[in-house]
């Protein structure tokens, strides 16, 4: 996997991600990139020099900085419900999220917000690739996200270890007049189809959020956002 980003670089090396290799831009004297470089040496990480030229060939667009990382490790839902320790486990299930950007800024959020992990489906979804992490501006080396065969299997299981499941959609109860404390699991619908009839079937209910113009729906990763810091405002309330 490749990172183009000093953000996505500085999280890669902050959280022990394996790195491979550092192609550096010869001449760079960005500072940001000059330090990473210098953690990456003290880490004992190959550091290949490159000019201008030969490293935007090769990589495309980048920072003056490129990391060759291997691919993502994806963690299971059981570890994810473990990170909570003592904690009321606040989960994300993303039901059929395609668009890259919009799945990176939604790791984003869920980090900023404290989620404890992400849950998405292998088939007809967006995988976690190198668009995502960079997205993400590097939230994928702080948030666990589990890759499932049959996320309505592993909704039927959070409900028995005592999560409540909301489904986010229109047409459900005000967000803001709705008990989210608890231990609970947000699920996020595709940018074009919702949330599958079966999953929302599966769920505890329907959460919405009160809309004042003349479109009705917001796009996923804000939507995402607002409901996720939605939770987080009641917890800390």
């Amino acid at each position: 996997m490749i990172l183009t980003t000093k953000n996505s670089i500085r999280e890669a090396l902050n959280n022990e991600t394996t790195i491979n290799k550092i192609c550096l831009q010869i001449g760079a004297k960005d500072y940001e990139v000059q330090k990473l470089a210098s953690i990456a040496r003290n880490k004992k990480i190959k550091i290949e020099y490159l000019p201008k030229l030969a490293l935007d060939k090769k990589f495309g667009k980048n920072q003056g900085i490129v990391a060759e990382t291997v691919e993502f490790k994806y963690s299971t839902v059981e570890e994810i419900l473990q990170s909570a320790n003592s904690s009321l486990p606040f989960i994300l299930i993303l039901d059929g999220i395609n668009d890259t950007h919009n799945f990176g800024a939604i790791i984003r959020s869920a980090e900023c917000a404290g989620v404890h992990g992400i849950i998405i489906p292998k088939d007809r979804a967006v995988p976690v690739n190198e668009t995502v992490i960079k997205t993400s501006t590097g939230a994928t080396s702080n948030v666990m996200i589990a890759r499932v065969s049959n996320i309505n299997n592993e909704i039927d299981k959070l409900k028995k270890q005592g999560l409540w499941v909301w489904a986010a959609e229109a047409g459900g109860n005000d967000i803001y007049k709705t008990n989210l404390n608890g231990p609970i699991a947000i699920v996020i619908g595709s940018e074009g189809n919702g949330i599958s009839r079966l999953t929302k079937e599966k769920c505890d209910g329907i959460i919405s959020m009160p809309m004042m113009g003349k479109i009705n729906s917001l796009n996923a990763s804000v939507a995402t956002g607002i409901v996720l810091f939605e939770v987080l405002r009641q917890r800390r309330s």
